[in-house]
């Protein structure tokens, strides 16, 4: 196995390491606490290719591959966890528009989104009463003499009031509701289309800079160039688009438990107790080393599913899974280990670490709670 970078992901992260350490680091905190979308950095990284890593070239994409996209995403949470997410589901969503599309609504949605002329996408496949079971799906499209109309709510929508394009899932054939994931379709909605609402911006316990909201969709008419791929065939768009997205969550996780790592050895090489700094004491060498292992083996269990990913023709369901769940999960160990080395100083605001274990704990129940991803790799393991 070669473990070393090609040039242009040694680029692409450099690239995003320069730029988030002069423009993404140093406004994180206070996009935090004011709750502020991070319109200027998302424009930046823009700029540089990280909202189409993954995307050809021909429709505005950097087309250097889903490993590079993984690198990218630890380096821009590292700096700031809510411009992070808002990067990885505004590339998610250029992917699947990228792969599914039809010609047309490739060249009219994925440039608008690499380039920055939509701030974001979004990405609306959960419901109020349908997360980690899409089976339990309402939200309706029926034929119309215009096309398409579409009814229904969607909940914990990441930029939803601020996506220029939102890819949206809706049950197609109601004669299906009872057989689950069957009868879904997916369609592309724009940005204040007659019928769609936007609901309030939640107030969240981490990720505050990025906005989640619910979408209400009321006799929504969509022309029949709307739907995404064939009708029905809805499920299978959203199941490998999260595959993707379970490797951008991964990495997510990473660059949220390095960041929060990189502090904890920072206060203890400063930090006085007893005569010495703390980080000459045995118990604080083992969190620090058990967290740099941790971040290790979830950063190879991402790059080896990222780099299933970018072979194509591989399926990496299991290996996806695996990494979100171990990313998730190590991470989340490493940001409440971070925090107990700072003590009492890292319960405040005026420490990164507090801000980073609040980001963190979403990484185990977005694109699939950790549960889920325990039933994917079990069933995938089991035959």
């Amino acid at each position: 196995m070669d473990f070393e970078l090609t040039e242009t992901q040694h680029l692409i992260v450099t690239t995003a390491r320069d730029y988030v350490e002069r423009a993404v680091r140093p406004a994180a905190a206070l996009l935090d606490r004011q709750a502020r979308f991070p319109s200027a950095e998302l424009a930046g990284l823009a700029a540089l290719g990280m909202m189409g890593v993954n995307i050809p070239a021909e429709l505005g994409g950097a087309e250097a591959g889903a490993v590079a996209y993984a690198l990218a995403m630890m380096e821009v949470a590292r700096g700031c966890a809510s411009t992070a997410v808002t990067m990885g589901v505004t590339n998610m969503v250029g992917e699947a528009i990228a792969r599914f599309g039809s010609e047309g609504q490739r060249r009219t949605y994925v440039p608008r989104l690499t380039s920055g002329e939509y701030v974001a996408g979004a990405f609306a496949l959960s419901e109020p009463g349908a997360g980690s079971d899409p089976g339990g799906m309402t939200t309706t499209a029926t034929r119309s003499d215009r096309g398409w109309l579409l009814n229904g709510q969607k909940q914990w929508i990441t930029s939803g009031s601020r996506a220029g394009v939102v890819v949206v899932w809706a049950r197609t054939d109601s004669a299906e509701a009872r057989l689950g994931s069957k009868g879904l379709s997916c369609f592309l909605v724009e940005q204040n289309t007659p019928g769609l609402e936007t609901g309030r911006h939640e107030e969240k316990l981490g990720l505050c800079a990025s906005e989640t909201v619910s979408l209400s969709f009321t006799d929504c008419v969509l022309p029949d160039e709307a739907l995404l791929g064939e009708v029905g065939g809805g499920f299978k768009i959203a199941m490998m688009a999260l595959d993707g997205g379970r490797i951008g969550i991964a990495s997510q996780a990473i660059g949220i438990g390095t960041a929060a790592l990189e502090a904890a050895i920072a206060y203890a090489k400063e930090r006085k107790q007893f005569g010495q700094a703390i980080a000459e004491f045995q118990a604080i060498q083992w969190m620090i080393a058990d967290s740099k292992v941790e971040l290790e083996a979830a950063r190879l269990l991402t790059l080896r599913a990222a780099s299933m990913k970018e072979r194509g023709g591989v399926r990496f369901t299991r290996e996806a899974a695996i990494a979100k769940l171990f990313a998730s999960e190590a991470a989340w160990r490493v940001c409440d280990r971070a925090l107990q080395i700072h003590g009492g100083y890292g319960y405040v605001k005026e420490f990164p670490v507090e801000r980073h274990l609040r980001d963190v704990r979403v990484t185990r129940i977005y694109e699939g709670t950790s549960e889920i991803q325990r039933i994917v790799i079990a069933r995938a393991s089991l035959g």
